[in-house]
This record gives structure tokens, C-alpha cells and sequence, in this order.
């Protein structure tokens, strides 16, 4: 995590040596960290690969210290699964930028000092090829957050309304052009796990059972079927977490996140689904009203397989990128966007 790097060099600590920290850390119960996640999980290593040295040193310390939260301002209407297909529009005036659209789904938008955001710098590029990356400060004028009521009567997630926002140029990371390569850094970290809350459950160290298993177990007794059940998803979570590692490691020698991380995001998926069906279910009828044990968990499972990418925009890249798979066929990639985007392919 962009914490422990920092650590590491104020301590000149070797890299294996921080990863030794982070596994320890890990053991332990941890705070909830999740409104600073995307800080620490996704914009810090995206900093640490693309910002120039002036924004590590302006943004880094505020993100480790958690006295700077930040969102990640990516979908839009119009750009879900289909990232690339941004239409907010970023428009150069000397030493300033004009912004222009709207994102939605923006998770901590409410509470952010900071966004980082992908917007469409050259509608006359391929899709892929004319955007570029932005550090927006949510404070500016002409930002509006409108946060987004969810059926789990959760409020996290906001729309995010932009006019005429001028920003500096130098809260531009990474080249003009160049967003795509970006987003695909804050992406694969997020997939990884890095827009999670941190930290585990202090199970590592045997130190008490998961706490969804504790309070399945204040419920009622436990049939055979509901403890075979319970081992199920345990196992997986188990196997989950030592893949998850072992990605982790492999990242950390390649200097950045893979493909499994596609694959990490799928297990934690169906590890989420699998908690909330039996939190649910060991509640018996009352599990069907909103004060029931699980209710909230099962409510929002369903959305699960689609924030942070859709379970199949993930099997697609493991297809793609693992297996070898031919990739869809994909007659827009060499398309200026602004003909593209009218479906005149």
C-alpha cells in the first residue's frame, strides 16, 4: 500500500521488506479504511508510476496520512464496461483545462477533496487514444456531487455534474493522449484489491473465527448442511487470499498488477455473495424484512458483479490475456470516437 512505500523510504526499507510488513499487517483487525481506499489502493500507485515528482510530493503524504481522500471519477452514462468510450471533455486554454460533462457511479464523491478523472482531450482519435488523465479538486467551481440513492437504501455512489471547471495543467498526470495507459494502472490496482477496505480479520493468527461466521453462529444452531455450507465459502476465501498473494507477488516483481488481478476480483465477488446468501439465510423468515440479519449484504450482492468492472469485462481479459483467446472482434479501435460513438460503424 502507498502508506507502507512511503514508510519504506523514509525507513529505506527494501521492497521485499515492506512486503514482509504488509503480509503482518494483514493478520491483524484493521480500522475501516474505506473511504481513504482509492487514495491508497488505485490513485497512490498510479502517482507513484505516472505523476512527476511535484504531484508525488503535493499529493502522496495527504493520501498515506489520510488527511486527503479521494474518487475515482471514470463511468459515465454512456461509459460503463465501455470506459473508453468517456465523453467528458477536457478542452486546453493556455495553462488551464476546461471541463465539461458528467460521470456517474463515483463512489466517496460526497467526502473527496480529490478526484482523479479520465476525459476526452481529442474527439478525433480512436476512442482509446484521445484522453487523458486529471487530478480535479471537488471544491472547484462549477463541480456538483448529487449523490445516488442505491436499493440497498445505501448512498455511497454520486453522479457528478461538471461545467466549465478550469483547472491547472499541472494536475494533468501522465501526457496528453496517454489517460488510457493510466486508467489501465488505477484499473489493474483496483482489481487487485486496491480499492478495498484493508486489512484482515485477525482469523490469520487464530486469533477468533471470521466475524460473518461468529454472528451466523449467535443465530441459531447450525445444521450439517448450513456448517458444510459455511466450509464452502470459508475454503474459498481461504484459497482466494493465498491467490490473491501469490498475484500480488508476481505484480510486485513485475513492478506492476497483472491480469489476475481480473481473477482475484471474480473470487472476492462470489466470496461476497456466498457470506451474504448465508447471513442471510441463517435468519430465517425475518431475513426478508430490512431489519433482517444479511438483508443489507444481500441487497447489495447483485452489484457486485458489476462495480469496479463487470464479471464478464473480467473473464474477457482472462480469456484474452491468459488463455489466449481471440479477442472480440472490435471495428471501433481505429475509429475517430466522435464517428464511432454515433454508431456509424
Amino acid at each position: 500500500m502507498v502508506e507502507n512505500i512511503l514508510h519504506r523510504r523514509s525507513l529505506d526499507a527494501s521492497a521485499s521488506q515492506n512486503a514482509l510488513i504488509g503480509r503482518v499487517l494483514r493478520e491483524y483487525i484493521v480500522p475501516d479504511l474505506y473511504p481513504f481506499a482509492i487514495g491508497l489502493g488505485m490513485v497512490g500507485p498510479a502517482l507513484l508510476a505516472h505523476g512527476t515528482v511535484e504531484q508525488q510530493e503535493e499529493w502522496l503524504r495527504p493520501i498515506a496520512s489520510g488527511t486527503a481522500v479521494w474518487c475515482q471519477m471514470f463511468s459515465e452514462p454512456e461509459a460503463g464496461s465501455d470506459l473508453a468510450n468517456v465523453a467528458l471533455s477536457a478542452r486546453q486554454d493556455g495553462e488551464e483545462w476546461l471541463i465539461e460533462g458528467q460521470k456517474t457511479w463515483t463512489s466517496r464523491a460526497m467526502w473527496a477533496d480529490w478526484a482523479i478523472c479520465l476525459a476526452r482531450t481529442d474527439p478525433n482519435q480512436p476512442k482509446h487514444k484521445g484522453l487523458t488523465m486529471f487530478a480535479i479538486p471537488m471544491e472547484a467551481s462549477g463541480v456538483e456531487v448529487r449523490p445516488l440513492m442505491q436499493m440497498n437504501r445505501d448512498a455511497h455512489f454520486s453522479e457528478v455534474f461538471i461545467s466549465n471547471a478550469r483547472i491547472s495543467d499541472k494536475w494533468r498526470i501522465g501526457e496528453i493522449g496517454e489517460g488510457w495507459r493510466v486508467a489501465m494502472t488505477v484499473l489493474a490496482h483496483e482489481r487487485a484489491g486496491g480499492g478495498s477496505r484493508g486489512g484482515g480479520d485477525g482469523s490469520a493468527r487464530g486469533s477468533q473465527l471470521p466475524s460473518w461466521i461468529a454472528d451466523i453462529q449467535t443465530l441459531n444452531d447450525l445444521s450439517s448442511i448450513q456448517r458444510e455450507d459455511i466450509s464452502a465459502v470459508y475454503s474459498h476465501d481461504t484459497v482466494s487470499r493465498w491467490t490473491s498473494q501469490r498475484a500480488a507477488d508476481e505484480a510486485r516483481v513485475s513492478g506492476a498488477p497483472g491480469p489476475a488481478g481480473s481473477g482475484a476480483k471474480l473470487r472476492t465477488v462470489r466470496s461476497y455473495k456466498g457470506r451474504a446468501r448465508l447471513s442471510n439465510l441463517s435468519a430465517g423468515a425475518h431475513g426478508m424484512l430490512e431489519s433482517g440479519h444479511g438483508y443489507i449484504e444481500v441487497m447489495t450482492a447483485p452489484s457486485m458483479s458489476i462495480r469496479g468492472g463487470t464479471d464478464e469485462i473480467q473473464r474477457n481479459i482472462l480469456g484474452e490475456r491468459v488463455l489466449g483467446l481471440p479477442g472480440e472482434p472490435r471495428l471501433d479501435r481505429e475509429a475517430p470516437w466522435n464517428e464511432s460513438r454515433k454508431g456509424l460503424l
